[in-house]
């Protein structure tokens, strides 16, 4: 055989290789690529939306925690005025126990006294009868004692 015949021959062999895999290799090798290709752009297409919903869900929770926290200080801030106004009212009402106290000890005081100052009358009067009995070395009359004590308490 000639070279010109085997190149002949080659040349028909690899055009109907070439056909063969064009016709059909080819096709779902291509096919394959491009479905691949589909699949890794949904997947790149999916990440970049859950990018995006992570982003947005981040600004809402940070905006949330901010809310929440505002919330949290004008609570905190609503019991403090609150117990300032508790302390306020236990203050004006112990004030006012104490005044009533010290109204009723000082009233107590007072009688305390004018029952201090009677026995006292009562006790100089009997001490002026007893010292006048022993100058006068003499028995007074008990209803002369009486009427003497009522003037002595009376000038007292």
């Amino acid at each position: 055989m000639s070279i010109n015949a085997t190149l002949f021959v080659q040349a028909i062999v690899f055009a109907i290789l070439v056909w063969f895999t064009m016709s059909f290799v080819w096709p779902p090798i291509v096919k394959a690529l491009d479905d691949r290709a589909k699949k890794i752009a949904e997947g790149l297409e999916a990440a970049d939306k859950a990018k995006f919903e992570l982003s947005a869900a981040t600004r809402h929770v940070e905006v949330e925690l901010a809310k929440s926290k505002t919330e949290v200080q004008s609570r905190v801030l609503d019991a403090e005025k609150r117990a300032q106004m508790i302390i306020e009212e236990a203050k004006i009402t112990a004030s006012e126990e104490a005044a009533k106290i010290i109204h009723g000890a000082r009233a107590e005081a007072e009688q305390e006294m004018i029952k201090a100052r009677e026995v006292l009358r009562e006790q100089v009067a009997l001490l002026a009868v007893k010292g006048a009995e022993q100058i006068l070395r003499k028995e007074v009359n008990p209803s002369v004692h009486n009427d003497l004590l009522v003037q002595l308490k009376s000038e007292l």
